[in-house]
């Protein structure tokens, strides 16, 4: 254990979180740049005691446990998660569950792309970022609640517009088998994550497909490289599906195109024109 470093990169990563970024209240007599102290500890659930002497390089080795607690109140980075645990003489092990922490620069690269719909998947298949073409094409995901950006969980339960299938898309029930065969994948790599348990128990328990489909075991699947999705605005597009993966944090960017010349071209151009507005409600 390095205390001394330990003690550095503690107090570094506290100075550069700002209150409203926890959603505290900065207050008007606040001096200390970042989080104080205490903060840190109350956000951690550990005592303000023991984190001081953490910064004074004064405490005992800190417990996995506690090392995760600090990773999350600091709102560390993989890397930054891994730094810590190994300055604290723990050498980190696997993250407990999928990681939701998306690249800038993957980010940037979603909104660089306009002419295609882009959206990054967590290992549980959350979609977890998208450019303006993708939520056109599919959802307003800023929208949504977290729990129903789940493309598993709105493939298996639901809800759906009139009886149409997630999305209207063409490959929606191999889509159903392939997520539940990366699903089970998923789950043997983050065997300790309670929100992918939670998850699992709650599509076996509401959905006799996604238990009989879990029950075969199976793990190999191929994504469809071109698939169709009904649009109520614009009708019919054909897209080109490709999947770009994201080997250090377990994601995957989906993409999809239209063949350049093509009337699904043209309907994507005018998704882009239209957002995600609604053209036939009343304004």
């Amino acid at each position: 254990m390095d205390r001394r470093e330990l003690a550095a990169f503690l107090r570094g990563r506290r100075e550069r979180i700002t209150p409203a970024d926890v959603g505290l209240p900065a207050g008007p007599r606040r001096r200390t740049p970042g989080l104080r102290r205490e903060e840190v500890a109350q956000l951690a659930y550990i005592s303000t005691e023991y984190y001081t002497r953490l910064e004074q390089a004064r405490a005992p080795r800190p417990s996995r446990e506690v090392l995760a607690q600090l990773a999350r109140a600091l709102r560390l980075t993989d890397a930054e998660r891994d730094h810590l645990h190994h300055l604290a003489g723990t050498p980190p092990g696997l993250p407990a569950g999928p990681s939701r922490q998306v690249r800038q620069s993957i980010v940037d690269l979603l909104h660089r792309l306009p002419r295609a719909a882009a959206f990054v998947l967590s290992a549980s298949y959350e979609v977890i970022a998208w450019n303006d073409l993708a939520a056109a094409l599919m959802e307003d995901f800023s929208a949504l609640p977290r729990r129903d950006r789940n493309l598993v969980r709105r493939a298996f339960l639901g809800p759906y517009d009139h009886g149409r299938t997630l999305y209207s898309v063409s490959d929606a029930e191999e889509f159903a088998r392939i997520s539940v065969r990366d699903l089970r994948r998923t789950a043997a790599r983050y065997p300790d994550d309670p929100e992918l348990t939670a998850l699992i128990a709650e599509l076996q328990s509401g959905s006799p497909e996604f238990a009989r489909l879990w029950a075969a075991h199976e793990v190999a699947g191929r994504p469809a490289l071109c698939k169709s999705f009904d649009h109520p605005l614009v009708g019919r597009i054909d897209v080109n599906c490709d999947v770009l993966d994201i080997a250090d944090r377990d994601q995957r960017v989906v993409v999809y195109t239209a063949t350049p010349g093509s009337r699904s071209e043209e309907a994507l151009g005018l998704l882009a024109v239209i957002g995600t507005q609604r053209m036939d409600v009343p304004g």
